[in-house]
């Protein structure tokens, strides 16, 4: 059995529908539930006795500790975070409370848990942390992509804590010997994605007839990686990664934000055209924002040489699967938005394999 933090948000539910698609390894899965975690994203796990589903705080030691000492997991994988940039800028407090405080929290829980552990099941316990190209800073037009040795250097205050999280993820191996793994990504796109973030907002407002921004000259590039693929190479570093290490992982897909709104704009119009002109007419460029970094790149060459792990997508197939499942599932994004998930919750808690 496995515990995931945070699988009820974006990243964290396609890694609980990819791991039951691929393992019959139960799992727990603990979500604070606060606007971004959806439990309609893991609709189709009702009923399925593999998965338990708890609502709960990471901050809430105690209740983390229960669920270690009553289910045992073998694993701890930790999702749980604030990652919008824009809400750290406005609203920083909750970045720290728990991308900072809830690691910290969390690592406590799985220290204590693990010292307790027989010696086999000592060894083979793992603590991985899900983190983000973004604690690396920004990089120039020239340089060469973030390697797991680039110095860190976060811009915003949602970088500055997970930068701080994984400090501790690192201190706590080298301090105490807990098993740990990190991983740092790159932004991620795909199903089940909350529609503020550049990918899925553009499909929604292009769809509603709405302006699509685009902050600045829309220059900003970016790595993309599908988050099927993401999930993938998650559980191979858990299955195979060397304890203390950390793994980047990229899908050598840089794109600039403009190209991306293009791209989408060109899909539409292809699979769902308008009745004059081209969704691009609907492209609005709004000032930048604070802090803005010009560009991330990842060097996922120590994940492929080390783990034989690689994307399986390309930018064009992974967007194109990414549009077609947002044309497929008005009522998902709907219910995001006017914000009925919330009551989904509070009809269908009760009714999901889960715990109070």
């Amino acid at each position: 059995m496995i515990l995931v933090t945070g699988g009820a948000g974006f990243i964290g539910a396609n890694f609980v529908l990819d791991w039951l698609a691929h393992s019959d390894e139960p799992v727990i899965n603990v979500d604070k539930l606060t606007y971004a975690g959806n439990l309609s994203n893991l609709k189709s796990l009702t009923n399925d006795s593999r998965h338990i589903f708890v609502k709960a705080d990471i901050n809430d030691g105690s209740k983390i500790t229960e669920l270690l000492n009553t289910h045992h997991p073998r694993a701890i994988l930790h999702f749980a975070a604030e990652s919008h940039v824009d809400r750290s800028l406005h609203g920083p407090a909750e970045f720290i409370k728990t991308n900072i405080n809830g690691t910290f929290s969390l690592l406590e829980a799985a220290r204590t848990y693990w010292q307790g552990l027989e010696p086999n099941q000592k060894t083979a316990f793992r603590f991985l942390h899900v983190s983000t190209d973004e604690v690396f800073g920004s990089l120039a037009q020239d340089d060469p992509p973030f390697t797991e040795e680039t110095a860190y250097a976060p811009n915003s205050p949602y970088s500055a804590s997970k930068a701080a999280a994984d400090h501790l993820v690192r201190a706590y191996f080298h301090s105490y010997g807990l098993p740990v793994l990190t991983t740092n990504c790159s932004n991620n796109y795909g199903p089940l994605h909350f529609p503020e973030k550049l990918i899925p907002l553009i499909i929604t407002n292009a769809r509603k007839g709405k302006d699509l921004p685009i902050y600045g000259n829309g220059q900003q590039i970016r790595d993309w990686l599908y988050v099927g693929d993401h999930c993938s190479a998650i559980r191979q570093v858990l299955a195979n990664g060397q304890r203390g290490q950390t793994y980047n992982i990229g899908g050598w897909n840089e794109q600039t934000n403009l190209s991306v709104v293009h791209k989408i704009c060109d899909l539409l119009d292809q699979y769902e055209p308008k009745k004059s002109g081209s969704y691009r007419d609907q492209i609005k460029h709004v000032p930048d924002r604070p802090g803005h970094d010009q560009r991330y790149a990842i060097d996922a060459r120590k994940i492929a040489t080390e783990l034989g792990w690689k994307p399986a997508e390309t930018f064009e197939s992974g967007l194109t699967k990414t549009v077609q499942w947002y044309l497929k599932n008005d009522e998902w994004t709907e219910r995001v938005l006017s914000g009925d998930y919330q009551k989904w919750i509070d009809l269908q808690y009760k009714q999901t394999n889960s715990e109070e």
